[in-house]
């Protein structure tokens, strides 16, 4: 007899081929070696220091004195859900938040479109909307100071050459909000319109050939097709221009220092002077842990809107 191998086939007996074990852990291994240096700074610099705040908001901590300080409890809590100052400043902080984030997110929307819409140059565009994002806070702040500057300012030219008078932009209690989310409109659009120039280009072009088929114009093209194609990306931009709107005060603290009279002073702002100015960095905690639970429910509400969206999607 006459013994027949096949070369290079699988016996069908052997069963499926199983991958090694040794190879899995290596890979493993090597993985967590090269996150091993974000992991360990991510817990010094992030982690540790946030599970210390929220220790430190249950003691009578100070600057001036060494260590913990005596045990408050709850006392801080008590103090901050009892403080005009807080609410008053938190209240500023949500309405700087109302004021910026529909603006930014249908600008930027309006904004990409046309950019998109654009044969030639769309690179320049693009850079131009971009640009003033990549500006530091205090650059940005310094330029909109010149500008809002009583008698000397442009904006101040401007609406004095329509024979109208202008206001005290970052003087009067009810202009300066609205002046510092002018500001920033101008400084982070570029952020949002990065996103939806990005989203517009996963939309596929064979929806709008179709669609231009059968007649639909150019409005009805981006009802039907654009904005419902944009939707995760607008879940996106709202939740995270809602966070940075809420984390605000680079701008304030620069442009306004929280005045005329804290009608424009932040939450974080609020922390900041209770925490390094009266040196009260106890109370300080537990009013950075109560805006930190803020922030939080945000992110949770994000989070259950996108997996709305996806389990959508499957369906």
């Amino acid at each position: 007899m006459t013994a027949t191998t096949t070369v290079g086939r699988p016996r069908a007996d052997r069963g499926p081929v199983r991958p090694r074990r040794g190879t899995d852990s290596s890979q493993a291994l090597h993985a967590a070696g090269f996150l091993s240096p974000f992991v360990i700074l991510y817990v010094l610099f992030i982690i540790g220091p946030a599970l210390y705040m929220v220790l430190m908001s249950f003691f009578h901590t100070s600057l001036v004195k060494p260590g913990l300080g005596s045990f408050a409890g709850l006392t801080n809590y008590a103090e901050a859900f009892g403080s005009a100052d807080f609410w008053s400043s938190l209240w500023h902080t949500i309405w700087f938040t109302v004021l910026t984030t529909p603006p930014l997110i249908l600008l930027s929307l309006l904004f990409a479109l046309l950019a998109d819409r654009v044969v030639r140059g769309r690179w320049f565009f693009r850079l131009a909307f971009f640009a003033p994002y990549i500006l530091p806070s205090a650059v940005m702040a310094l330029i909109w100071v010149w500008l809002y500057t009583p008698a000397l300012g442009l904006l101040t030219s401007a609406v004095t050459s329509l024979g109208l008078t202008a206001p005290d932009w970052l003087g009067n209690p009810n202009w300066a909000m609205i002046s510092l989310a002018l500001a920033t409109l101008w400084w982070t659009l570029g952020f949002n319109f990065v996103l939806y120039s990005a989203g517009l280009q996963d939309i596929p072009r064979e929806l709008y050939e179709a669609a231009s088929i059968d007649g639909a114009g150019p409005w009805q093209q981006i009802r039907r097709i654009t904005i419902p194609m944009l939707a995760r990306t607008t879940t996106l931009v709202a939740v995270l221009q809602v966070i940075a709107s809420l984390k605000v005060f680079d701008q304030m603290y620069i442009m306004t220092s929280g005045g005329p009279n804290y009608s424009t002073r932040p939450v974080l702002e609020y922390i900041y002077d209770v925490g390094f100015t009266d040196f009260r960095t106890g109370y300080a905690a537990a009013a950075s842990t109560l805006f930190f639970l803020v922030v939080l429910a945000v992110s949770a509400v994000w989070l259950v809107l996108t997996r709305n969206q996806e389990k959508e999607g499957v369906a």
